[in-house]
Formats: structure tokens, C-alpha cells, sequence
């Protein structure tokens, strides 16, 4: 962290990465102890995907104005009241409220976070250290994603007191990252004042807003990489939900042991991605389409295991997959959407178009299993809808290079 600045922004910095591991640690913990409230209150299986849906509904309904909240505030501010807004959810749960407030008070203060978060980083570290610096909060984001999924698992182990002792460590949690941002130095005084006075006009952001998703949805590149990374996410949230019905379905596992397959899933995908990120050019993305297909039959086939050892396996490599299809998609759309639009506002459609396909997934597993649906058979059925979704984007992208120029 020593190339980001001078050592009064390294210490920000490194208070703000501390402090964003923290909270997102119990964030994606959050969700695991969620299910186990569930399961207390023995609800059916199809409500456990409703958590992640409701946990993810504020990406979509904030998107086109939360950037502009994060810009008009004082960063700092801005990010205390989010962990605020997170700790009131946790503490809800600990009250013994359904957890379905919980997580949505979570999603709220997770998406207000992360621009706050950025624009912290940018207002405080030089243009020569803007790089590390977010290496430094993506690589720490990632790594609370994936270790936050055991930790819930391990606090709701039998011997571990139960969904109370969890939501008392998760809510210590958010107040020692709200303490670590009650030290965190104030942004540049200048750019935050103008932007202060700066008024938000809504209809002018959401007129610029469905501008910038015309544009990029109609552009060839920049169209198949959101194709190809909003269906990738929207059924990574439902396996994420369907792996951990499945464990205990077929595997016999409880929810604490269920855990370890989704966090082989997230190995799986960080290791993916860092092999795509060192040895996969940006030009050759659009060839990686036949991965998708892989990736659909495999999840089809992996759905017939019954021993969890083969299935351990099984998600590390189906992640491992993923990262390698994704993370050059995603490279491409930002490429394309920062050509097109701006980086900011690239990925404020891209995160729109994601969620929106997280919540439109979520909600059609918990109809299916509300229905009566095997979750087996729900395995079976989103392999090959991935598999069948990305072959119609290899037909029809053959079909229009095909066509006389």
C-alpha cells in the first residue's frame, strides 16, 4: 500500500480497506445466518432464495441514483451511515425479526456503500496511486466474499450458541468497521463542497440513464459481453442458493458443512479469473463463448453426484470455468462501455443489467420450489438454459458475420 501516497493517505486507505473487510465479511455471512434463522423458524426451502433476492433488490432500485447521493455527500459520512444502516439490520435479526428486513437493510447499505467507497479513494489518492488503491478494496472485496460464506457457516454450527451469538458477532463486527471509519481523514474539502451544492435533478439521471443502456445494449461488442455476464451472474445466484438446498437434500450435509461447496464455487472463480487475467487477451474474449456451454452441461451433470467429495470438486471447477468465461467479458464491457459512455457509467448499467438478472432468477427458483420442484431437477434445468442461451449467442453472432458487409 506504500505506493498509493503520502503516509497520511496510506493510513486512510488502509482504515478503509480494513473497514470495508470487515463489513462485507459479515454482509455475505449475513446471508448463511439468515438461512439458518430460516430454518429455526421452519419455513420452506423456497424462501432461502428470497433472502439473496431481497439482499440484491437494492442494486437495481438505487442504480440510477446512488451515485449521485455518494457524490453529494461527504464521503466518509456517506459511509458511516451505511455500515449504520447494515448494523440496524443485523440488530434486527438479533431481535428476533425476520430475516428478510435484515438482509434487505443490508443490500441497502451495500449499494450506497460502494460509491462512497470509490469516491473516497478518488477525491483522497493521487492519480498515480488510483490503481493500487483499488486493487486494494477489490482484492480485500473478493476475499470477504468468499471467506465470509465458511464464516457464516462456522458461526451457525451447532456448537457455535446459534443465529443469536452470530448476529452478536456480526453486529461487533459492523460497529469495529464503523469505528475505523470514524477515523478516516475527510475527503478533499473542495470537490466535496461542489459537489454539495451541486443539485440532483432525478429526471435528468434517469433520462442519462436509459440513455446509456440503449447504447450499450445496441452496441455488437459491448451487447455480448452484457449478454454473456448477466446470464453468468443470475445463475451464479441461484446456484449459490440451490447448491446449499442440494447439500442437504442429496448430500445429507448440514448448513454449516453445505457452506464449503459455495465457497468451492468462489475459489473456483477467483482462481479462474486470475488465470484469464494473465494469459487471456481482451481481443480473444469473444471465443470463450463455447465455456459457457461447458459450463451449463457441467452444472446439468453435476447435479446427479451424491458424494460430497466428487461434488467439492465438481463446484471448484464450475467456478474455475466461470472466472476464465467472465473476467475477460467483463474486461470487454468495460472497454466498450468506457469508449461509449464513461467508466462510471458503464458500470452503472452493467451493475443494473446484473442484478436485474439475479432478481429475475431468484425469483423464478423460489416459484419452482414453492411448486414442488426438485432441486435436482432445478439444477438440471439451469445448466441447460445456460448452455441453450449461450448457444443462441454463438448462432446468432455467427449468423451476422455471415452477412455481406
Amino acid at each position: 500500500m506504500n505506493s498509493c501516497a503520502g503516509p497520511g493517505t496510506r493510513g486512510g486507505l488502509a482504515l478503509l480497506v480494513a473497514a470495508q473487510g470487515l463489513s462485507a465479511l459479515a454482509d455475505h455471512a449475513l446471508l448463511i445466518v439468515g438461512m439458518a434463522r430460516l430454518a429455526e423458524m421452519a419455513l420452506p426451502a423456497w424462501w432461502a432464495p428470497l433472502l439473496k433476492l431481497v439482499f440484491t433488490l437494492a442494486y437495481v432500485l438505487l442504480a440510477p441514483v446512488v451515485s449521485a447521493w455518494a457524490d453529494s455527500q461527504p464521503k466518509a459520512s456517506a459511509l458511516r451511515l451505511t455500515t449504520v444502516i447494515k448494523a440496524c439490520g443485523v440488530a434486527w435479526l438479533l431481535g428476533g425479526g425476520h430475516p428478510l428486513p435484515a438482509l434487505a437493510l443490508a443490500g441497502i447499505g451495500a449499494a450506497a456503500a460502494a460509491p462512497a467507497r470509490y469516491g473516497w479513494v478518488a477525491e483522497r489518492v493521487p492519480a498515480g496511486g488510483l490503481v493500487a488503491a483499488n486493487a486494494w478494496l477489490e482484492g480485500m472485496t473478493v476475499c470477504a466474499a468468499v471467506l465470509g460464506i465458511g464464516f457464516g457457516g462456522w458461526l451457525v454450527r451447532p456448537e457455535g450458541g446459534g443465529v443469536a451469538a452470530a448476529c452478536a458477532v456480526l453486529l461487533v463486527m459492523q460497529a469495529l468497521a464503523l469505528l475505523l471509519l470514524g477515523a478516516l481523514p475527510r475527503a478533499a474539502a473542495l470537490g466535496s463542497s461542489r459537489l454539495r451544492r451541486r443539485r440532483v435533478h432525478r429526471g435528468q439521471l434517469l433520462r442519462r440513464f436509459a440513455a446509456g443502456q440503449r447504447r450499450l445494449w445496441t452496441d455488437g461488442l459491448a451487447s455480448l459481453s452484457l449478454k454473456v455476464t448477466t446470464l453468468f451472474w443470475g445463475a451464479a445466484a441461484v446456484l449459490q442458493m440451490a447448491v446449499l438446498q442440494w447439500a442437504a437434500e442429496v448430500l445429507a450435509l448440514p448448513l454449516h458443512r453445505a457452506t464449503a461447496l459455495q465457497m468451492a464455487v468462489a475459489l473456483g472463480i477467483v482462481a479462474g479469473a486470475a488465470w484469464a487475467g494473465r494469459h487471456v487477451p481482451l481481443a480473444a474474449a469473444p471465443r470463450l463463448l463455447p465455456l459457457g456451454l461447458l459450463l451449463g452441461l457441467g452444472v446439468a451433470a453435476a447435479s446427479m453426484l451424491t458424494h460430497w467429495v466428487a461434488a467439492l470438486a465438481a463446484m471448484a471447477l464450475l467456478g474455475a470455468i466461470g472466472g476464465v468465461l467472465v473476467v475477460p467479458m467483463n474486461a470487454l464491457l468495460q472497454q466498450r462501455g468506457h469508449a461509449l459512455l464513461s467508466a462510471g457509467r458503464a458500470i452503472a448499467v452493467q451493475n443494473f443489467a446484473e442484478n436485474s438478472s439475479i432478481l429475475l432468477m431468484l425469483a423464478l427458483q423460489a416459484a419452482l420450489l414453492a411448486a414442488g420442484l426438485d432441486v435436482r431437477l432445478l439444477m438440471a434445468l439451469l445448466g441447460l438454459a445456460v448452455s441453450a442461451g449461450v448457444a443462441l449467442l454463438m448462432f446468432r453472432g455467427r449468423a451476422r458475420a455471415s452477412r455481406p458487409a
